[in-house]
């Protein structure tokens, strides 16, 4: 297993919610995703794989995240995403958390530019391409420490 060391001078505890959409069926990489929110002190809740959009938006709402992933590695992911951000952007209590999407966009492997582009302009706050790795979030996380004052004066 891949270990991943702890940002200096990063304290506090952000909220992060890792899932995959209806149709993805994978843990794996959520699991990797939750240890690796943890590692920068997120409590995270994990809800696993093919989640309905009706129960993400319940627990969204429910848990209230700084931060919702959206992981997919079964190409379909172009397809049920917009619906799914459109549904998550809808709610009030949702309307400003960042919201990601990342893994196997298409069946194609990773999508071009212009496609990355429209998923975020349907109200993903950025999206990662199927070559993308964890560490590639740590600019939002860092974000979010600042945002939350929770970085030290040693923070990379």
């Amino acid at each position: 297993m891949q270990t991943f060391d702890t940002p200096e001078g990063v304290r506090g505890q952000a909220k992060s919610l890792v899932t995959t959409m209806r149709s993805d069926a994978h843990t794996w990489n959520l699991v990797v995703l939750q240890l690796y929110l943890q590692q920068w002190g997120h409590d995270v809740l994990n809800l696993g794989p093919c989640v309905p959009e009706d129960l993400l938006l319940q627990q969204s709402e429910w848990f209230e995240p700084d931060l919702i992933v959206v992981s997919t590695v079964n190409g379909h992911g172009t397809h049920d995403a917009r619906s799914l951000v459109r549904r998550l952007r809808g709610s009030e209590r949702l309307a400003a958390t960042r919201i990601v999407l990342g893994g196997k966009l298409g069946v194609a492997g990773d999508r071009c530019d212009a496609e990355l582009r429209s998923l975020r302009d349907a109200g993903y706050d950025a999206v990662f391409p199927e070559s993308a790795t964890v560490h590639d979030l740590d600019p939002i996380l860092r974000q979010l420490a600042v945002e939350r004052g929770s970085v030290g004066a040693r923070s990379r």
